[in-house]
């Protein structure tokens, strides 16, 4: 494995310092174009960007005095230039792309730097996945700044991951060359309550000098809160409405306002700025995230700055949120985020700052990208087989084995069920009174039943629940590897036997998303890094999950993205209520709790 080098600041201000004085000339000098300063929150014209060693020497009207007869010109024509955007917060497994194959999918839109949390991997495969990830982050032509994972498991106690992360895990990987700080901090009870572990791994990070990621989803903005902001948590990216946006930022914290596939939390955030007027220097905007449709098709980062400007924020103030503040935040105001010298010359070429047509992508003075086609290599990590072949069930699965027994005598139940809430994480905790036929509880058409199939000890474990809000209809099944976070194997369905077909595949191909409906395959998603991640071409990735998402549809469930909300329903630091291969989470008082009322 080789990674890219690039030159740190020291090793080029001398350079730096002489094209800037025209006493040698830049590499390339992009000429003619209105410079977006985002430190200043101006649009200026008619200016010009010398280039040398892979970084900004000199931003003027006029660079003449840095060109020389070998000096790359990039006539800008009017157009603005601004800088690379961007991304807080997000995981590249969720994009079911490694990061090469990310990198190479967001560099058209305009995303020069990524901040990465590898929890999805260390999950499954501990800290050597986290070294893998970090390593093939730092061979690419693009900032991968990768955040050591805080929390697996997310939840201790309610829930089996494949591998734990200690404080020991997090000392070591504060010394590797491309950790930035510490991935969200998951566990907020554990850092409201003082947990020793958790507080070691934050007192590691901030004795490295790194900047600690937050997770703080509970609706209690009062002591717990207060709490958790005194821990040590610098940032947070769960707010849902304008008091979760206004409560970070007045306690020191800053605001993660994302747009993902699935969660859509700017527009009910963003008002806190645009119409409470605070200062928007500390709001950020993430994705946390995108799979490989919404990339290929949609956009990254450039998709979440025209949302934000869509929702009435004043454009340079977006960019603002998708560059310089970003940087501050992690400590890197002086190497990226904006178009300064000494700065990375990450710079993108636009002709409209509201609808930001991302025309010409410059990443480390090089062109990268020139409308939608990329124009680099983004070289790949040679993965080893360890990080392969991780499904292992124990047994092959059978309908039996997603059986709910209903009490001896019951005609029937009351049950606790998930609720999914289309565009947001938390789900709702609902009852629903379920029919019993031969002894087994069965759904009733809005509600169907979900299980949480164990994958990484081969256990042959399965945990047997309700959920609803799907839509589903007639004989099908759906079952994912992607499982926020332990990452076990998630199975939706109306029948027991399609629901043991998909499960059954996933553990034969290695991983991935299948759907299933009448004995017959409708889609199928490998993902055979770690069950996980693809490492074929994000176009590829991207057609396949499309035919997934027609089989959803096909099968009844309108939601928007709704494999997103299929992927988190493991996830028991998110309200409200949560399954795991130790039964159904009460997320509200982190507390498992019966599937079943008792029969009154």
């Amino acid at each position: 494995m080789e990674q890219t080098t690039f030159p740190t600041w020291p090793e080029v201000a001398p350079r730096l310092i002489a094209v800037a004085a025209g006493r040698e000339a830049a590499d390339t000098v992009i000429t003619g174009g209105t410079w977006v300063n985002v430190h200043t929150r101006e649009a200026l014209p008619d200016h010009s960007i010398a280039i040398a060693a892979g970084r900004i020497a000199f931003v003027g009207p006029d660079a003449s005095h840095c060109t020389g007869p070998d000096t790359q010109l990039i006539e800008a024509k009017g157009r603005y230039m601004i800088p690379g955007l961007c991304d807080g917060h997000m995981h590249i497994e969720s994009g079911m792309l490694t990061p090469a194959e990310f990198a190479r999918a967001v560099i058209p839109h305009g995303t020069t730097s990524m901040f990465t949390d590898p929890h999805e991997i260390a999950n499954v495969l501990g800290l050597d996945g986290v070294r893998m990830m970090h390593d093939e982050a730092l061979m690419q032509p693009v900032n991968i700044f990768t955040q050591m994972p805080s929390c697996a498991p997310s939840a201790p106690g309610l829930e089996t991951t494949g591998y734990e992360i200690s404080p020991e895990d997090v000392a070591e990987a504060m010394t590797w060359p491309g950790i930035i700080g510490l991935g969200e901090m998951m566990n907020f009870p554990g850092v409201s309550n003082a947990d020793p572990k958790m507080l070691a791994e934050i007192a590691a990070t901030q004795r490295a000098g790194k900047t600690v990621g937050g997770h703080y989803a509970s609706p209690d903005l009062g002591p717990a809160f207060a709490a958790y902001v005194a821990g040590g948590p610098a940032d947070d990216h769960e707010g849902t409405c304008e008091a979760d946006a206004i409560a970070r930022v007045r306690q020191g914290m800053r605001s993660m306002m994302r747009l993902g596939s699935a969660w859509y939390d700017v527009e009910s955030q963003i008002t806190a700025v645009t119409e409470k007027g605070l200062d928007p220097r500390n709001f950020i905007l993430c994705t946390d995230d995108c799979h490989s449709g919404t990339l290929v098709n949609d956009g990254h980062m450039n998709r979440v700055v025209r949302h934000a400007i869509a929702c009435g924020c004043d454009p340079l103030i977006a960019l603002q949120m998708a560059t310089i503040n970003t940087a501050t935040h992690f400590g890197l105001e002086r190497e990226i985020g904006s178009i300064t010298p000494g700065r990375r010359a990450d710079v993108i070429l636009t002709s409209n700052l509201t609808d930001l047509p991302i025309e010409t992508v410059i990443a480390r003075g090089k062109i990268v990208a020139e409308n939608g086609s990329i124009k680099v290599d983004c070289p790949h990590f040679d993965w080893p087989d360890t990080a392969r072949g991780t499904v292992h069930l124990g047994h092959e699965l059978g309908a039996t084995d997603f059986e709910i027994k209903a009490p001896e005598g019951a005609n029937s139940v009351r049950a606790n069920v998930i609720g999914v809430v289309e565009n947001q994480a938390p789900t709702k905790a609902l009852k629903a009174d379920l029919p019993v036929r031969e002894g087994l509880v069965e759904g009733d058409g809005e509600t169907c039943q979900i299980a949480l199939v164990e994958r990484h000890r081969a256990t042959g474990g399965v945990t047997n629940a309700f959920v609803s809000g799907f839509g589903y209809q007639g004989r099908m099944a759906m079952a994912s590897t992607v499982a926020h976070d332990s990452h076990h194997m998630i199975v939706v369905g109306t029948d027991r036997a399609q629901m043991a077909l998909a499960a059954n595949r996933l553990a034969e191909v290695g991983g991935g998303i299948t759907i299933w409906r009448d004995g017959e395959e409708l889609a199928l998603v490998e993902l055979p890094i770690a069950g996980l991640m693809s490492d074929s071409p994000a176009t590829d990735v991207a057609a396949k999950a499309e035919q997934m998402v027609a089989a959803m549809q096909s099968c009844g469930c309108d939601l928007n993205n709704a494999y997103m909300q299929h992927s988190l329903l493991a996830l028991v630091v998110i309200p409200e209520l949560r399954i795991s291969d130790l039964g159904l989470i009460d997320v509200r008082t982190f507390e498992k709790i019966d599937l079943l009322d008792p029969l009154e």
